[in-house]
């Protein structure tokens, strides 16, 4: 089997070294790819968005396989420009990419299918969005409605801090067209948790639990990040919450991208949050998270590769993941944007411990093994 896997950090490593660790492959190729990923694959010089490049290149390969591990080439049409070509990909196509593409896309969706999530409005006008938001009065959470690589969404505990953001967002285009339409929602306390699941588009197969942690230095005190760190499992995802999240949550999304015609395929990713038992919608992401796609793939134990063609097959139904239930998993990094500011307001770890007591070491550097991850 030939697979190409698109993308070139810490999530991709981890896809990469877990694919190697399955039946054998003919050729593991990954685009970018980096300097610890080039210890399993060949890297090749294509950017993630060069969708044309990829196509080309999968075709010129013969590549079997396709593993997407970003959300950009999926908002931008990856995987329907290889379906056109005749090559299967593992993702979603870029109408159901949408998911994480559009926040306003998503929280429309959840409002119509009545999945619980945060009461919101959408703005396309500062102005409107300062007038709602005096209304509503703080803390609010203020998120572009595009992708802005998982910094895009700000918790504000004042009126103030809320109309800076969609003063940053709307006027200043921090994050260029992303922030030219904005979701505001009320601020849910309780505990978030990274619900992922697989799903051929009808049947959706739940991933082992994971939690990572998105802001910055000791005492959550700094910006939000893509992920600061994970572990793997969440203590606070019980059965019952599990089989509650499924009924509520995954399958009426899953069955809802059906019914208008977009079938979601890949990996489902729902960011939630948990209080008193019961579960609400903070986001989706279409594809691995990362950091839990480091944790949560070290456990993994079912051949991934096998797994992959099954969901892009449509094959799911019947399908039994096995997991190492013996050893909780932790990762900790820190993005390149959120270092050496630690005189800002805190310090950066050396290293963090799980509930279920596992310690992670702090590293920028890919790892050799399960990748930045410790089980």
């Amino acid at each position: 089997m030939r697979v190409l896997v698109v993308g070139g950090g810490g999530r991709e490593h981890a896809l990469a070294w877990r694919l190697r660790q399955g039946r054998p492959l003919e050729r593991l190729w990954c685009a970018p790819g980096n300097a610890g990923i080039a210890a399993l694959a060949e890297c090749v010089p294509i950017a993630p968005d060069d969708v044309a490049g990829l196509v080309r290149f999968a075709r010129e390969h013969a590549v079997d396989l396709t593993v997407v591990g970003p959300e950009l080439p999926l908002t931008l049409g990856l995987v329907d420009r290889l379906a056109e070509a005749g090559l299967r990909a593992f993702g979603p196509r870029a109408a159901a990419a949408r998911l994480e593409g559009s926040k306003a896309f998503t929280k429309e969706l959840l409002r119509r299918e009545r999945v619980p999530t945060a009461a919101f409005e959408t703005f396309t006008d500062p102005d409107a969005a300062l007038a709602w938001m005096r209304g509503q009065g703080a803390p609010l959470v203020v998120k572009a409605d595009g992708l802005a690589s998982g910094k895009g969404v700000f918790v504000c505990d004042t009126l103030e801090a809320a109309a800076q953001a969609v003063d940053d967002l709307m006027r200043r285009r921090v994050f260029g067209d992303a922030g030219g339409r904005v979701v505001v929602e009320e601020f849910l306390t309780g505990e978030e948790v990274s619900f992922m699941a697989l799903t051929d588009g009808t049947t959706v197969l739940p991933l082992a639990s994971s939690q990572d942690h998105k802001r910055a230095y000791d005492g959550d005190e700094g910006p939000n990040t893509g992920g600061m760190g994970a572990y793997s499992p969440a203590p606070v995802l019980t059965p019952a919450l599990e089989a509650r999240v499924m009924r509520e949550v995954m399958e009426p999304v899953v069955r809802a991208l059906a019914r208008d015609g977009t079938p979601y395929v890949g990996v489902l990713y729902a960011g939630l949050m948990v209080r008193d038992g019961r579960a609400k919608v903070l986001e989706f992401n279409v594809r691995f998270g990362d950091p839990e796609a480091q944790v949560v793939l070290a456990r993994l134990r079912s051949d991934l590769a096998t797994v992959a063609e099954r969901t892009v097959a449509g094959q799911l139904a019947g399908v039994t993941l096995e997991w190492d239930r013996g050893r909780p998993c932790a990762s900790c990094w820190w993005p390149a944007a959120t270092r050496g500011r630690s005189s800002a307001g805190g310090r950066s770890p050396a290293s963090t411990r799980s509930p279920a007591g596992a310690t992670a070491s702090c590293s920028t550097r890919a790892r050799g093994r399960a990748p930045t991850a410790r089980c």
